[in-house]
């Protein structure tokens, strides 16, 4: 019996990198998984996103561990996508216990060149996206009495980025959701955090590289300013830290925002 035996987790932008590894911590500890993923590629950024071959080998390794797996592709944009996503997760499991809000976009854009359409979409997916997925899971919750909201910010998300500034507003813009549902849902027993991690090896770091013409390791040692000498974290360190805020340990941890950031915020 693991620890999160019985349970249903939520997971968003689930096909590859953090939520991933998220998903996979998650089922390796006994939960059930809701993977949703855009799974094609988008407009913008200009880089590869999830595929529904990643979604489907998701499935195969969650239920490998002997747990089991919804999937569904869609765009956190869409109200219609997210709806679709999270009926059929209460028709498969009956409940959701564990929304992770983690599907996010990152690019690079001077503020005098930055497009309506840059601008747009980094906000419509990093912090319209949270929104749309928690507004359709959070009746579940309150009706159940129980639930942890957990949003994947960023250490931009508590400091301002250099040509991030579309990037940095969509991060704090989650940060104070974060802050306003843990208030907002506390009466219910619903918990709200956010994490911030610092630079993460993920193929989002691979897209960003190309796109400025560097190797994924140029681009993080030049981004990063991590006070512990690593380049960046692997996914599964941000996992371990969202296992943990979900969990009994956790759980008086609410409206919080936590770090998982090589110390780069404390220099």
């Amino acid at each position: 019996m693991g620890e999160f035996s019985g349970k249903v987790a939520f997971i968003t932008g689930a096909a590859h990198g953090q939520g991933r590894a998220a998903a996979l911590a998650f089922a390796k500890e006994g939960a059930y998984i809701a993977a949703f993923d855009v799974a094609k590629k988008i407009e913008y950024p200009a880089y590869e996103f999830g595929t529904s071959d990643e979604l489907k080998s998701l499935k195969a390794e969650v239920e490998a561990l002997g747990s089991k797996a919804v999937i569904a592709a869609g765009d956190v944009r869409s109200d219609e996508d997210v709806t679709k996503a999270v009926k059929a997760t209460i028709d498969e499991f009956g409940k959701i216990d564990i929304l992770f809000n983690n599907a996010g976009i990152c690019a690079y854009a001077e503020v005098d060149k930055m497009t309506d359409e840059e601008w747009n979409a980094m906000i419509d997916i990093n912090l319209k996206g949270p929104f749309n997925v928690a507004r359709r899971v959070v009746p579940y919750m309150k009706e159940a009495k129980s639930g942890v909201i957990i949003n994947n910010s960023s250490v931009m998300g508590l400091r301002g980025g250099n040509r991030l500034s579309h990037y940095a507003a969509s991060k704090w813009g989650l940060t104070g959701l974060t802050k306003s549902w843990a208030i907002e849902l506390a009466p219910y027993n619903i918990r709200v955090v956010s994490i911030h991690p610092t630079g993460v090896n993920t193929p989002m770091n691979d897209g960003l590289a190309a796109m400025e013409g560097m190797t994924p390791i140029e681009i993080a040692e030049r981004s990063a300013g991590n006070l512990q000498p690593v380049p960046w974290i692997e996914p599964e360190d941000a996992a371990n830290l969202v296992l943990f805020l979900a969990s009994d340990k956790a759980k008086y941890c609410t409206g919080g925002q936590y770090l998982v950031d090589a110390g780069l915020l404390s220099v």
